[in-house]
């Protein structure tokens, strides 16, 4: 079964000591059938004053940390070893109810999609319904796969993968206008262009493994990634990364799952002082198969 490692440094940087707020660390993979956290370890500095564990609304698990001492360095470092047991890559069968769009959910578990189903960004001249439609057979009956593979696949191809230094995530028509975006932008436009066909869609954030051969074939290594997933009848939720052009979770170690990008965010909070006294932000990941470890050269990203 295959072991991987994920080794996961924050620094922040002031000119300056400075006093923290309250920081939510969401950086622990969110265990179950297709992996399983082995060890876990959460090394900050300086050390919190308190640190506690709660699962957020989505059952992600989420380290509050407060603190009561100032410095001009705070840094978070998480080390994770995780067994990772891909599924088999998704395929429905014409005897799944959702073999074919339109499909109907069931009545127990529609209330309970209903969040992830609601568009939650304008869509005015309906821009993201029409790019969304024309995954669409015009002589019947579409299968459900060929809409979610399009989408994947067409993502990947036809934008432009570029960094952002900026925070958040654009909104979806800046992604469809300018045709480009990051992979938290690509998993929010893939996301509200299938709720616009009333398809359950929910965000994903985590980190993507890449194998030796499969080394100039990813983007998004080096930091956290998004991507979507969906869910369906029978089938249940399904992971689809429209970056990469991933069905399933090949290479995939979810994190969290949340209705938006915001409530997702890696790590979150704040520090008392004058703005000025910010001087930088380094991020360091790097996820490598265990016992491969020399083969895998970190990966920084500077902000």
């Amino acid at each position: 079964m295959p072991l991987l490692t994920i080794n996961h440094k924050t620094v922040y940087h002031y000119s300056r000591p400075v006093a923290f707020g309250e920081h939510r660390i969401m950086l622990r993979p969110r265990d179950g059938h297709d992996l399983r956290v082995l060890s876990s370890s959460l090394d900050i500095e300086p050390e919190p004053m308190r640190l506690r564990w709660i699962h957020d609304v989505f059952g992600n698990s989420v380290a509050i940390a407060t603190f009561d001492e100032r410095a001009d360095t705070l840094s978070f470092t998480s080390t994770v070893t995780v067994e990772h047991n891909p599924e088999d890559e998704f395929a429905l069968t014409a005897d799944d109810p959702a073999y074919f769009y339109p499909f109907l959910y069931d009545d127990e578990e529609f209330p309970d999609l209903q969040q992830f189903i609601t568009p939650q960004y304008g869509d005015p001249n309906g821009e993201l319904s029409g790019w969304a439609r024309q995954f669409l057979d015009t002589d019947g009956p579409t299968p459900t796969f060929n809409i979610l593979s399009g989408m994947t696949h067409g993502i990947r191809e036809a934008f432009r993968y570029r960094k952002r230094h900026e925070q958040g995530t654009q909104h979806p028509l800046d992604t469809l206008q300018t045709g480009s975006g990051t992979c938290r932008d690509y998993a929010l436009f893939m996301i509200e262009a299938l709720r616009r066909l009333g398809i359950a869609a929910r965000f994903v954030s985590g980190y993507l493994f890449i194998p030796g051969d499969r080394a100039h074939g990813y983007v998004g290594g080096g930091s956290t990634h998004a991507w979507v997933q969906v869910y369906l009848p029978s089938a249940g939720w399904i992971e689809f990364d429209p970056t990469n052009g991933i069905i399933g979770t090949r290479d995939l170690i979810r994190v969290a799952v949340a209705r938006d990008p915001r409530q997702a965010i890696p790590l979150h909070g704040a520090y008392l002082g004058s703005p000025d006294a910010f001087a930088g932000m380094e991020v360091h990941i790097r996820v490598v198969s265990v016992g491969d470890e020399p083969r895998a050269a970190p990966q920084a990203e500077k902000v």
